[in-house]
């Protein structure tokens, strides 16, 4: 670590929460540069949804590699690309009654929301953006301006204009439908906001806090959308890619958004991809209006397209809900267990959040889960959650490993704080 300290620059992260040289990785697990054996309930943040290193992946890697496969194409076409471009059409839009085109941008999520909002803006030639409370899309500066998180929306340099921010489902309480409170604001033309030409939004929002948005929340904002002539944009870059048991978080409320952006876990195997898609009659791009040195990244391709087969039928989806389960089950009883967490379970699907107050409460946990070989991550505008993102693909003992681990941690913090 001490060259980490010496060199990298004081914007570094995670090796500030594991302290630690790792060296390997294998499917739940991370090796230290001594051997030393971490469970990773944390997936490079909801990127490696197939675990670390899936071997099915890395054999089509390898022999891509062996055959002096195309690995830097810019948006050429290649074999590479219309294979995924192929797998995409008939296992995943085609089942679902999707039809989108696809648009491949710069190599981060955060490439594919600038992309999305840039497009969104040139249709419907209107500036402003309603996204949401708590909402986080990315760091770049138009992927920021729709990000909620004061941490990151510093005045001295973000451009706070033709961003109107509005209240989340259950913001203002169970009883309150933040929908109905939307539909106000767009019929009055003196209430400040102006109709967007988008509507930006997470149906779980991740590094918010593990907020679940209701099906029937959704399908007001999708009609509303319809109704006012607005896109309605899905940010499924954490949460997409099955970490909600299904590959599109937005399929069990039966919305069809207008554009979607995907990356982390789309690319398969860790390897950077990020899309845009989008419905047909959207495609209003002129050719190299919007491009990016690395929107071809051929290898990621083949991983992305091998992660596909995991799709062809609903067992893996069968597999994901049967473990959140699990999951959900053993959080509640840590909730009813430690009263004194005053904890609140919240996800679905295989993306789950333990609240915990105080909210410093939940750091000293997760640094003791660490001192316990296992990594998992905080989330929320305090911190105040204990994240869960093992990969989809974990196994059944491992998973009650990790959380038995995160029992025994909680209770050593507690005893603690006594």
């Amino acid at each position: 670590m001490e060259t980490i300290r010496r060199m990298e620059s004081k914007v570094r992260s995670y090796s500030r929460s594991f302290p630690v040289v790792f060296k390997r990785a294998k499917d739940a697990f991370l090796f230290d540069s001594k051997g030393t054996r971490y469970i990773d309930f944390f997936a490079g943040a909801g990127t490696l949804n197939y675990g670390h290193n899936n071997e099915m992946m890395k054999e089509k890697i390898i022999d891509y590699l062996k055959n002096d496969g195309i690995i830097h194409g810019l948006d050429m076409a290649t074999v590479a690309k219309t294979d995924l471009l192929n797998k995409l059409e008939s296992i995943i839009f085609k089942p679902r009654n999707l039809d989108y085109k696809v648009q491949f941008t710069g190599p981060t999520g955060t490439n594919a929301v600038e992309a999305a909002l840039k497009l969104a803006r040139m249709i419907k030639k209107r500036s402003n953006i309603i996204s949401f409370t708590n909402g986080y899309h990315g760091l770049t500066m138009g992927s920021m301006s729709v990000t909620a998180n004061a941490y990151y929306r510093d005045k001295a340099f973000i451009d706070r204009s033709d961003v109107s921010f509005l209240p989340y489902d259950g913001y203002l309480g169970k009883e309150v439908n933040t929908a109905l409170y939307m539909r106000r604001f767009l019929e009055d033309n003196s209430s400040g906001v102006d109709i967007p030409s988008a509507i930006i939004l997470e149906t779980v929002q991740g590094e918010g806090g593990i907020h679940v948005a209701s099906d029937k929340w959704l399908r007001e904002i999708e009609a509303m959308c319809h109704e006012f002539d607005i896109l309605l944009i899905i940010d499924d870059i954490q949460v997409g890619n099955g970490r909600t048991g299904y590959f599109f978080s937005f399929e069990k409320a039966g919305i069809k958004p207008d554009i979607v952006t995907l990356s982390k876990s789309f690319g398969g195997y860790g390897l950077p991809l990020s899309v845009v898609l989008f419905k047909r009659d959207l495609d209003i791009w002129k050719p190299g209006q919007h491009t990016g040195t690395f929107r071809g990244n051929n290898l990621a391709f083949v991983s992305a397209t091998a992660a596909l087969d995991y799709w062809k039928d609903d067992s893996f989806s069968k597999e994901i809900f049967r473990k959140g389960e699990i999951i959900e089950a053993r959080l509640i009883m840590l909730k009813e267990k430690y009263p004194e967490l005053k904890a609140e379970v919240r996800g679905r699907g295989f993306i789950f959040g333990l609240a915990v107050s105080p909210a410093q409460r939940a750091s000293k946990i997760a640094q003791e889960c660490f001192k316990n070989k296992l990594i998992l991550e905080l989330a929320g505008a305090t911190n105040n959650v204990i994240k869960f993102l093992a990969p989809l693909t974990i196994s059944d003992d491992i998973l009650s490993e990790g959380l038995s681990i995160l029992e025994k941690s909680i209770s050593n913090v507690l005893k603690e704080s006594k």
